[in-house]
């Protein structure tokens, strides 16, 4: 039975009335300071909308055709289990149920991302949390990213494996971080505007230098082979993974290697890391992204901790024109203080809008739950 994850704690309706609404805004640092030179986003109130079923993690929807009808679906994790619900629109979805493994079944994961190749055929990514050897006894778990195939409009799925895991020594029994050894995860998946990549926006938790929001990718045409096929950024250096033969590693591995995968160099690095010299902590983590299409950029969301217990800080906006550019991604402003985990944006566009595509005007969620649209303004 898999363990509930972390972000169970703060399931609930979110305190709302702590949140202050803020302009999300650039503003330069010289005397045209309060002038906007770059997108900005603002949230305004509307009718409170809740996803059918619970959600601990990023909640992926995807338009499809079902008995020839254009229909949205969503799946919600909750507790490492995804569940299924699909309607005509945000606003009349109805679940579906859980879902089911094709195979041997990946228990205690979150499908955070779905990318669909018109066919008829999904690709999900999860985040799956695991015990390591490394630290026994230890409640504490190392979350890794892994991709599935589904062809029946996600009621079932076909596991392909871990796409990215840990670096060599990513792991820290002694860690104040509440709930992670380390690994990576708590991620969104996009496919870039040609169609030749799909990139992911991650987090890795890797004490005390390599913490924060890390970006790797990984072909289009390698989708149905995902295994070793992912590259990790390194501030201007897309670093490929390894592959080790397993007599070179673990004379007990029973497989015929295993891909070692090197650390990223966060493009949104910790300012206060769980284990470093510092006690206090600040950092982004739990990106969800989507392409603009009213700003014609991507947006990405994120969470800002700011404890060892993961207290939410605020929830922050950051804006690229230029997704295979991680380095170009702005300083991220503030949307909202305090908050609910897992802020994601939903479009409205009939057949067109999920979380991975929206326009002017969306659907502005925290933890499942929406009770603001959120309207982006051009520069």
């Amino acid at each position: 039975m898999p363990r509930l994850r972390k972000h169970v704690i703060l399931r609930g309706r979110p305190r709302w009335s702590a949140l202050i609404l803020c302009l999300a805004a650039w503003t330069t640092a010289s005397s045209t300071a309060g002038q906007q030179v770059g997108p900005s986003a603002a949230l305004t109130d509307a009718e409170d909308v809740e996803f059918v079923s619970a959600t601990d993690s990023n909640s992926p929807a995807v338009w499809d055709r079902m008995g020839g009808r254009l229909t949205l679906f969503v799946l919600n994790s909750f507790a490492g289990q995804p569940a299924v619900s699909s309607g005509r629109h945000l606003f009349r979805l109805m679940q579906v149920g859980a879902i089911s493994w094709v195979g041997e079944p990946v228990v205690g994961a979150w499908m955070e991302a779905i990318l669909t190749d018109g066919t008829g055929t999904w690709y999900g990514f999860y985040h799956h949390e695991t015990a390591d050897p490394a630290c026994p006894g230890s409640t504490k778990m190392v979350p890794r990213i892994g991709a599935a195939r589904s062809r029946d409009f996600g009621v079932s799925w076909e596991d392909l494996g871990p796409i990215l895991e840990r670096s060599p020594g990513g792991v820290r029994c002694s860690t104040r971080n509440q709930y992670f050894l380390g690994g990576v995860g708590d991620f969104s998946a996009v496919l870039d505007r040609d169609r030749t990549h799909i990139y992911l926006h991650y987090t890795q938790y890797l004490e005390p230098t390599g913490v924060g929001i890390a970006v790797a990718r990984l072909p289009w045409a390698a989708r149905d082979e995902p295994r070793g096929s992912v590259d990790i950024w390194q501030a201007g250096v897309w670093q490929p993974a390894e592959w080790v033969p397993f007599e070179e590693v673990d004379e007990r591995s029973a497989e015929a290697g295993l891909f070692l995968y090197p650390a990223a160099v966060p493009v949104l690095t910790a300012v206060s890391s769980w284990d470093d010299a510092d006690r206090t902590v600040d950092v982004f983590w739990g990106p969800s992204v989507h392409w603009n299409t009213h700003l014609e950029q991507w947006v990405m969301l994120l969470n800002r901790a700011k404890s060892d217990g993961w207290d939410q800080q605020g929830v922050y906006v950051s804006y690229n024109a230029a997704i295979d550019r991680p380095g170009a991604w702005s300083t991220p402003v503030l949307l909202v203080e305090g908050g609910s985990w897992y802020p994601q944006v939903v479009g409205l566009e009939a057949g067109r809008g999920t979380d991975k595509e929206a326009g002017e005007l969306a659907r502005y969620f925290q933890g499942g739950r929406s009770t603001h649209l959120i309207r982006f303004t051009r520069p």
